[in-house]
């Protein structure tokens, strides 16, 4: 039967483990609270990471490059606009009859214009053609004066579209990258998948169907 002081006496040994223990416990604790702390930084830096592809997105968007996700690269097509286009020079002009029912007026960059009259093919590098498209209407006004329906003018616009030439950045569909534009908008890839097969029908002339009207 043990007395009342072998019941609470405990032994040197098994206190200073005791203590070990406990700070032990602590010590792993506050770790554990570290570890937490750092990560949540980490974990914010890794959900912000997004936001330098993005404005990587924007630049190349600027630059006339769509991107359709980040897996996949730039599009092959044009989607910005050139600058100054209504004031470049004319190539031809063209009537589309059947479904289109527009006229065309094809423009050329001192580039183009350049490279139709000296005949030079392939085109060099920095060649843009511009292709404006209205619908093709009949004037009241001018019929009335010539006693009879002849005169047709363009109506409402229709599209705008480009071939600019940059043999490496649209190596993939023979050295020209498509544009095509509604109301200032490019149409979409799908849309545009068609335009390189039906150009690559004519390789003999660089992909290009216009000819210089002089």
């Amino acid at each position: 039967m043990k007395t009342s002081s072998q019941t609470e006496f405990t032994p040197r040994g098994a206190t200073g483990r005791h203590i070990a223990t406990r700070t032990a416990a602590v010590l792993l604790v506050a770790c554990i609270l570290t570890i937490a702390v750092v990560n949540r930084p980490s974990a914010q830096a890794q959900n912000a990471s997004p936001q330098p592809i993005a404005r990587l997105d924007a630049m190349m968007a600027g630059a006339g490059v769509a991107t359709t996700n980040h897996q996949e690269g730039p599009s092959i097509f044009v989607t910005e606009i050139p600058a100054g286009y209504r004031d470049w020079r004319l190539i031809s002009v063209a009537h589309e009859a059947g479904n289109l029912n527009s006229f065309g007026a094809i423009l050329g960059n001192d580039v183009a214009i350049k490279a139709y009259r000296e005949g030079k093919l392939p085109y060099p590098d920095g060649t843009i053609i511009a292709a404006l498209h209205w619908g093709f209407v009949p004037s009241e006004e001018n019929n009335k004066i010539f006693g009879r329906s002849q005169s047709f003018v363009p109506g409402p616009p229709k599209n705008i579209q480009f071939m600019v030439k940059d043999s490496k950045k649209f190596a993939a569909t023979g050295g020209w990258g498509f544009g095509h534009f509604n109301d200032g908008k490019p149409a979409d890839d799908t849309f545009m998948q068609s335009c390189f097969p039906c150009h690559e029908q004519i390789k003999e002339r660089d992909l290009v169907f216009t000819r210089y009207a002089p």
